[in-house]
């Protein structure tokens, strides 16, 4: 990806999160990272990437990466998942996006935000016309 910038790594709120776990009698601060959505459990093993490493929790080798797009010039389209080749078109297309990228493990739910970053050729432009989709329709 050629216009990356901005990058925020959250390794080091995972690593102290995975310390927070495993001392024993202690208490964490946050929600379980271990409480993963059924949907988010659902859309990493339908639309994720899977990845080299293994669940720092359970060592379970099923660990998947979502790439989340967020940003206003991508009007309806923002909140999606998209595919890492699906990210390289987008650079183009759209002047500024903010990519979240998520590891979910399906087998013990453990889920955490591993990076943040933005893409896009820096050129202002309107958001796509809303175009109609089964939500609309079907409510």
């Amino acid at each position: 990806m050629r216009t990356q910038r901005q990058v925020v790594s959250y390794a080091l709120r995972r690593r102290a999160t995975l310390e927070a776990m495993r001392r024993p009698n202690a208490t964490m601060m946050e929600s379980d990272p271990c409480d993963a959505d059924p949907l988010l459990i659902r859309s990493a093993l339908h639309h994720g990437v899977p990845s080299d490493a293994e669940c720092p929790v359970c060592a379970g080798e099923h660990m998947s990466v979502l790439h989340y797009v967020f940003g206003d010039q991508l009007g309806q389209f923002s909140g999606r998942i998209k595919q890492p080749a699906e990210l390289d078109e987008m650079e183009t297309e759209f002047g500024e996006f903010t990519v979240r990228e998520v590891e979910v493990c399906p087998d013990c739910g453990w889920n955490f935000m591993i990076s943040a970053y933005k893409l896009g050729d820096g050129r202002r432009r309107r958001p796509p016309r809303h175009q109609q989709t089964v939500e609309d329709i079907y409510g």
